[in-house]
């Protein structure tokens, strides 16, 4: 007979299995191999409440047992003495500090570690003139540029979600429009992103994995290969002016 405790409610079941399907699909892209990344989805605010993803397991094949209740603080509150993932803390901290948060997501691609371990120096990853870039919400254009703060990875959650407030400090989550901040980086380590709801952090990571390998790309390209090809125009006034 198992143990686990019954969901709460249906709603709750549901959520757990469009959590193993994220999980299915980014194992199948390379972005959740082995056992890393964490997934987390809001079930209450008042007091907060977070579904998560258990310690330790592997995302290509996550159970209904796989999830836990957590509070504010990243404590489980479901009675089944399961061990959430060891990030809970990052999911609470985002959840409790901005208010539309409705899902969180982290992944472990090749991309987003190479550039957040690259870029760390400068303190962040910005990415411009993407088509792609009107993925993240809020964005309308491509002429547009996301700055993606890069902190230093630890082991110590604590330590780090103090770093993240710091970091957020003043910033407004409430005003109308593009949101001041889609996700962030650890260094070496990988990409949070966030979402009103599911749907939409699971577009944010499919958009921000997409901007990673191409602007990794384009810096391996030779500088000569990476200003974009002339226009129509431009070859019609190099080729007149080779006529003259």
């Amino acid at each position: 007979m198992s143990l686990v405790p019954a969901p709460r409610a249906a709603a709750d079941t549901d959520t757990i299995d469009l959590l193993r399907t994220v999980g299915r699909e980014f194992h199948g892209r390379g972005w959740s191999l082995g056992t890393s990344s964490n997934y987390s989805v809001v079930l209450a605010r008042d007091p907060l409440e977070l579904l998560v993803t258990v310690s330790g397991k592997d995302k290509s094949a996550l159970g209904r047992e796989d999830f836990v209740r957590v509070d504010a603080a990243g404590r489980v509150v479901d009675g089944s003495g399961r061990r959430s993932s060891a990030e809970t803390l990052l999911h609470c901290t985002l959840a409790s500090m901005i208010p539309s948060v409705g899902a969180v997501l982290h992944t472990h691609s090749v991309w987003g570690t190479i550039l957040s371990a690259a870029d760390l120096p400068r303190g962040s990853l910005r990415i411009a003139g993407y088509e792609m870039l009107k993925g993240l919400e809020g964005i309308g254009s491509h002429d547009a540029f996301e700055e993606v703060p890069i902190f230093a990875n630890t082991q110590d959650m604590a330590e780090l979600s103090v770093r993240i407030r710091r970091q957020f400090a003043g910033v407004d989550w409430t005003a109308e429009g593009r949101p001041p901040c889609h996700g962030f980086l650890l260094s070496g380590h990988g990409l949070y992103t966030w979402g009103r709801d599911l749907a939409e952090a699971r577009r944010h990571i499919e958009i921000f994995e997409f901007l990673f390998e191409c602007v990794a790309r384009a810096r391996m390209l030779p500088v000569s290969d990476r200003s974009p090809p002339p226009s129509v125009g431009q070859r019609q006034a190099q080729h007149h002016q080779q006529q003259q």
